[in-house]
């Protein structure tokens, strides 16, 4: 079993999700790969982000806190969130993504 980062204040959940925010003062679509109560990890075209820039974002229409760039390697950043996210709005996100996937599934069962 992988060890968590013991910096880490709390652990991350994988969440395929498309998202739409807004990096400094530029819209941005992005696929967010990964999500805690402290900040997730986002992938998108390089160059839209740099350390230090600000990141607003919603995620299946919940605005998500403010964030932070604090790392990035090639097409993918991490954010910092200035405030923490509620678990109870992490557990709602992921079981949202999990059932549209599974009737995702069915669908393409059923064709």
């Amino acid at each position: 079993m992988a060890q968590e980062d013991p910096s880490r204040t709390s652990n991350r959940r994988p969440l395929h999700l498309m998202i739409k925010g807004r990096v400094q003062s530029r819209a941005i679509y992005a696929d967010l790969i990964d999500i805690s109560e402290g900040g997730c990890k986002l992938r998108a075209s390089s160059g839209f982000a740099s350390v230090g820039d600000r990141v607003t974002m919603r995620l299946n229409g919940i605005n998500a806190p403010l964030g932070k760039v604090v790392w990035i390697e090639g097409k993918v950043a991490g954010v910092a969130f200035e405030s923490r996210m509620h678990v109870a709005v992490l557990d709602y996100l992921c079981a949202s993504v999990d059932e549209a996937t599974q009737h995702q599934r069915q669908t393409m069962h059923r064709m």
